[in-house]
């Protein structure tokens, strides 16, 4: 059976295709042989375990250490009881010696310990007993909190002394986050009595996605086995929507491979790629239904309305942009600022937002298809603003992320139209308030420009602005018309049925549109 591209859990050589694992890790090798302990953290399913695994089996097999990755996340059920914690954690332990590491390099049986000092003694006891110098990648470090998590780190961090005779003689905390988040997790530096909850690490390190390279390389690998083009095009698309994650790339490769293009004889093309991301978004597996969580705490929220409302992000702690930068959400384009990380996460973000308010709209009549199945844009507008008078309201004040209920409710209402076969693409003009969409079904594009009034804005009416923001929309779509929707959100107005109204406009470089006000 050939190897295929994997989505879940560690990636194993003789089934998956995969890249090797040092190249996105060069510095790991230098810290170990300088006998340091380090952070390595990134994104969930960005290769992490997969890639310190392969480093481990890789060290002991060259005869110089004694290397092993071990999980710390079983013991996530007890963070307020770290005795339980680490008995739970240890008893994992074994059992991941036991299947990576050959019989004379097992670690001796974990000596007596009180509660809160287990896992030293276990490492002091496996340091001594090894015939090699021992190196240990304690993975999903960040999987513990609260007392639990404070007393491993008090623990490494006695213990580090003693290596490398009675401690190990390097260790990496691997998980989502840098160490200066485990203060959060673990309940404050109040708590933790120190302004580093793991100050003997030498560095921290992150492991980077995918280059533009490494995506054609290992999409090459399926090609050499089974002879399955992915045409350059394709590749390059792959690697633009996903921006290298490894989880979005091995997804995508999946979907096509397996689903939409499964017959190996025929290449796999662009288009092909765009109906893979779609598939998807529409499926939200694990990993993108992960983000919706994310998008609830409150720190992230700081980040991601703004953004999402066109406006500049506002000056909050840098802790805050780094977190989300370590979670994968957003990156820092060397142009553009902090961006959201890729096209696909900057589609499913407000997919998510706004998917309970979608689950509750009332049945919409179609009344937007013409008979052959294209989409009618005025029959489609007509059925907005119907929907708009009548459920807006109630809609506005249900909708998480109130900077853009409007933006949301209306999203839910597209997702509604589009369900059936069409797509949204989104845009956030980041600095100019709004937010471009692009909707596509049955070969009809529509190009919709969302700006929001508010009180605090001190602003003039928006309209002129957003015409001259949806003029170069349209211009970059190739368009003609489209439409300006303003979401007047100031106090003090009629009620939103006796306040919306459409007129036509015309914009500077002479396009017809509608602009829409609600």
């Amino acid at each position: 059976m050939n190897r295929f591209f994997n989505t879940a859990g560690p990636c194993n050589p003789n089934d998956h295709y995969m890249l090797p694992a040092a190249a996105r890790l060069p510095e790991v090798t230098r810290l170990i042989a300088q006998k340091l302990y380090f952070v390595l953290h990134a994104p969930r399913q960005t290769g992490k375990t997969t890639a310190l695994l392969t480093l481990a089996q890789e060290l002991t097999a060259e005869g110089a250490y004694t290397a092993v990755l071990v999980s710390m996340e079983v013991g996530a059920a007890f963070n307020d009881n770290p005795g339980e914690a680490e008995e739970a954690i240890l008893g994992r332990w074994r059992g991941a010696a036991d299947w990576q590491l050959p019989a004379d390099l097992q670690p001796p049986p974990w000596p007596e310990a009180s509660p809160g000092e287990q896992i030293a003694a276990a490492l002091t006891a496996w340091a001594k007993a090894s015939l090699r110098p021992l190196v240990v990648f304690l993975d999903e470090i960040d999987a513990l909190q609260d007392t639990t998590l404070i007393s491993v780190l008090r623990q490494l961090r006695d213990g580090y002394a003693g290596r490398p005779r009675a401690f190990p003689w390097s260790l990496a905390l691997i998980g989502l986050r840098d160490v200066r988040d485990y203060k959060v997790a673990s309940g404050g530096s109040d708590r933790l009595h120190t302004a580093s909850p793991f100050n003997i690490k030498a560095e921290s390190l992150t492991l980077r996605n995918f280059t533009a390279a490494e995506v054609a390389a290992l999409y090459q690998q399926h090609t050499d086995e089974t002879g399955q083009v992915f045409t350059p095009d394709a590749t390059a698309r792959a690697f633009y929507l996903t921006q290298g994650q490894p989880w979005l790339v091995n997804a995508l490769a999946r979907q096509l491979t397996e689903v939409l293009v499964p017959d190996q004889a025929l290449p796999i093309t662009p288009a092909h790629v765009d109906q893979a991301k779609e598939l998807l978004i529409q499926r939200q597996d694990t990993h993108l239904d992960s983000l919706a969580e994310r998008l609830r705490d409150p720190r992230i929220r700081q980040v991601i309305e703004p953004m999402l409302a066109g406006q500049t992000v506002p000056d909050i702690p840098v802790d805050t942009i780094r977190l989300v930068q370590d979670l994968g959400l957003c990156r820092t384009d060397p142009l553009d600022g902090l961006v959201v990380a890729n096209p696909i996460y900057r589609e499913i973000i407000p997919q998510m937002l706004s998917y309970a308010l979608m689950t509750t709209l009332p049945r919409l009549t179609p009344i937007w298809l013409t008979p052959d199945g294209k989409l009618d844009p005025s029959k489609l507008l007509e059925a907005f603003l119907a929907f708009w008078k009548q459920h807006g309201q109630p809609l506005l004040k249900s909708a998480p992320y109130h900077e853009i209920a409007p933006h949301l409710v209306m999203m839910a209402f597209l997702h509604r139209v589009i369900n059936a076969g069409g797509t949204i693409e989104r845009e956030y003009a980041i600095g100019k308030d709004s937010m471009d969409l692009c909707v596509r079904y049955g070969g009809v594009t529509l190009a919709i420009e969302l700006k929001t009034w508010r009180d605090r804005d001190k602003k003039r009416d928006p309209r002129s602005k957003g015409l001259e923001q949806l003029d170069a929309y349209l211009a970059g779509l190739g368009l003609d018309t489209g439409w300006l929707v303003i979401f007047d959100q100031r106090e003090g107005l009629p009620d939103l049925a006796e306040r919306t109204t459409t007129e036509p406009a015309t914009t500077p470089a002479g396009r017809s549109v509608v602009v829409v006000r609600g």
